[in-house]
């Protein structure tokens, strides 16, 4: 059996991402690891009913505390179950929202990427030969007004300037989902040049106006802004079916640092190659962080 984790799983897309990998065979065990224990509680028992397959659990999991984060690693690691073959980082907040992380880094830079950046880093050690990490970014990664990424210690500042969408090197929601594919094709570099045989892959659901992610209902969408953005709007079956067949399906398990838009791969930005820039978040998240050689894979800071 293969333990697969997915973030933020007790709704819209790692909700179906969790039940596609439970419809997709019973040597999968899914734990969902949610901020929310009561609602992922409700959401777990609800999947055991749409699908008959009781291999899945809850474990607490706040992606803005690296407390948080830690001790979710600690109660992995003392829960006994099969080895983590998996790791879907999904979940992730709007740009609609504002504050700072338990350690004091702007809320949706630290939640977004710093957040995902140490739990996969400490997961590291404990993912089996031949695993797999899909990581959730966004097409908004290279918004229509374009980007200019002002470096990670900018980013992580709790008085940055970049929430206000007007301001010329765009908003922060845009940044972190930038931030998500440098550190795919970062980590994915490493562990090719260390021959650790771990793939990791980006991923783009497109805009998914029937999920709960941005709040409100696709009503408020106008038909304009339908009409424009079309090629944008994602489906919540087939988005979710090609993020769990990042996990499930064989393919994936030979392709590593590629940009998956919706079951299709494509090239990311022009931006998002900026080897420079991958380095340099990889660096400063380091830092941030306070993650240490002997936390992950020994070699992979260095």
């Amino acid at each position: 059996m293969k333990t697969i984790i997915i973030t933020g799983a007790n709704s819209g897309l790692g909700y179906e991402c969790a039940k596609n990998i439970l419809l997709a065979g019973a040597e999968y065990y899914v734990v969902m690891a949610c901020r929310n224990p009561k609602k992922a509680e409700e959401a777990k028992m609800t999947l055991i009913d749409e699908t008959k397959n009781k291999n899945i659990s809850v474990l607490e999991l706040e992606l803005s505390s690296f407390l948080s984060i830690k001790s979710f690693i600690t109660k992995l690691k003392n829960a006994q179950l099969p080895p983590i073959f998996g790791l879907v980082c999904n979940a992730g907040i709007s740009g609609n929202h504002r504050g700072v992380t338990a350690e004091g880094y702007e809320l949706i830079f630290g939640t977004n990427h710093l957040g995902h950046f140490l739990l996969t880093n400490l997961l590291l050690p404990s993912i089996e030969d031949g695993g797999r990490i899909a990581i959730v970014s966004s097409d908004m990664h290279n918004p229509p007004g374009g980007l200019i990424y002002p470096g990670a210690k900018t980013l992580a500042s709790p008085d940055n300037q970049i929430a206000n969408p007007n301001n010329q090197i765009g908003s922060i929601y845009p940044q972190s989902k930038l931030c998500n594919i440098y550190f795919t094709y970062e980590l994915s570099k490493r562990l090719s040049q260390m021959d650790r045989h771990i793939t990791v892959n980006a991923f783009n659901p497109g805009l998914l106006i029937e999920t709960n992610f941005i709040g409100g209902s696709k009503e408020r969408f106008t038909e304009d802004f339908l009409a424009r953005f079309a090629d944008r709007i994602g489906s919540l079956p087939v988005s979710s079916k090609a993020l769990a067949d990042m996990i499930t399906e064989p393919y994936y398990g030979k392709v590593s640092g590629k940009y998956n838009d919706r079951g299709n791969e494509v090239p990311s930005s022009k931006l998002s190659y900026n080897i420079e820039n991958a380095v340099e978040l990889w660096e400063t998240s380091v830092s941030l962080t306070g993650l240490q050689s002997e936390d992950t894979l020994s070699g992979l800071l260095l």
